[in-house]
């Protein structure tokens, strides 16, 4: 239920299929992120109309508000934001220690105060497990330690090695509910699809490697990681947290002969297309970002030539598309013209259609790179992609 094959390699970058319990994703594959169950101003059949397969949903969020509990009674979360694909939850690391205000970690797990009615609360390696279960997504990430791009070696050690403790405490309670046969959900989930025979566990935990830009660090943790038991998948975190775009791309292609081969590969809080392409090129398969919903909100658009701004009056009578090769409802439906006067007049319609329209643009551009992989031509088309998309000025 939890298998990845992979399909083609075009040096490093590679093409497979991910089968989960609510479907099969493949890879190279975008996320995106839906942070309190919503993928902002989209709907799930905007979703699946751009060709999503996989959306992420994130844990402290719906802790918070509008709490796990409600979200069980209510069907678990597939069933509460209406989403019948796979579904991927993060472990509320990265927002807790993203919190400005109170905020106190000791080994135990993180005390903070909650950004919504600012009572205090504590969430611990298992506590953030047993949300994760109870929300019921196909895959669950282990509870991490984030810290800045540019902390310092024995900042980031502290950290790894806190991810690494905390990490066996998430496998160990992962196991202990597995083992009990699933929430309430789940057996009425069981129960109403007629599939009682269904396994209680249809949910995989993934390790989260930290060690900030320290490439001993990554090397010890992953090493570690892969020791303490066989994993289903493995996110790369604390990257795209502060560090040059250069640090990053270094950090990828340092690790990927080390990764496990068989196993996809996830790198987290990355979503603008010359980042995919560095990635993917580096072996990275997953990718999540709210880039591109945060972007199409503020009038931002990706196109095969670069960002472009709805709002620059250069768009006021232009009766061309945004993006000529693009299919979505923004680009199949209304001008350049159109869509500026949408967001000169605030009107939320403008919102939306840029937000679908960079989803859209995201996951076309995985479909492009994985058929480059399938033809053995990545390199070349990712030079090819590179000279139109970041031309200056081109757009």
């Amino acid at each position: 239920m939890f298998e990845y094959q992979v399909e083609a390699r075009s040096g490093a970058a590679r093409t497979g299929a991910l089968t989960l319990p609510h479907g099969t994703v493949e890879t190279p594959v975008f996320m995106p992120v839906g942070t309190q169950g919503t993928v902002r101003a989209l709907s799930p059949n905007d979703l699946r109309a751009a060709g999503a397969s996989l959306v992420l949903a994130n844990t402290y969020h719906l802790h918070v508000r509008p709490g796990e509990q409600v979200i069980e009674k209510l069907g678990g979360l597939h069933r509460f934001m209406a989403w019948d694909r796979p579904l991927l939850t993060d472990s509320g690391g990265f927002q807790v220690f993203s919190l400005e205000g109170f905020r106190r970690v000791s080994e135990d797990g993180v005390e903070f105060q909650s950004h919504v009615d600012g009572s205090r609360r504590t969430l611990t390696p298992e506590r953030a497990i047993e949300i994760q279960w109870t929300l019921g997504a196909d895959i669950v990430m282990a509870f991490d330690h984030v810290v800045p791009g540019g902390a310092d070696e024995a900042t980031a050690r502290d950290a790894m090695e806190r991810t690494l403790r905390w990490l066996e405490r998430c496998a160990r309670r992962h196991e202990e509910l597995a083992s009990q046969g699933g929430t309430a959900a789940r057996r009425h989930e069981r129960v109403e699809t007629g599939h009682a025979a269904m396994p209680p566990c249809r949910q995989t935990l993934w390790p989260i490697l930290q060690g900030g830009t320290h490439l001993v660090l990554r090397e010890e943790g992953l090493r570690r990681i892969c020791d303490l038991r066989p994993w289903t998948g493995l996110a790369i975190g604390g990257l795209s947290v502060g560090e040059p775009k250069p640090v990053m791309y270094g950090m990828l292609e340092a690790l990927e002969p080390r990764l496990p081969a068989a196993a996809p590969r996830y790198l987290m809080g990355v979503g603008f297309p010359e980042d995919l392409v560095a990635a993917v090129e580096r072996g990275v398969d997953l990718f999540d970002c709210v880039a591109p919903t945060r972007n199409g909100r503020n009038g931002s658009a990706f196109t095969p030539d670069g960002p472009v701004n709805i709002r620059n009056a250069e768009h006021r009578d232009d009766p061309r598309p945004l993006d000529e090769t693009c299919d979505c409802e923004a680009c199949t439906t209304f001008s350049r013209g159109y869509l500026r006067h949408l967001f000169v007049a605030e009107e939320l319609l403008g919102l939306r259609l840029l937000s679908l329209h960079n989803v859209r643009y995201l996951i076309r551009l995985a479909e492009e790179m994985r058929a480059a992989i399938r033809r053995n031509a990545f390199g070349s088309w990712a030079a090819d992609w590179r000279r139109r998309y970041l031309t200056p000025g081109s757009a």
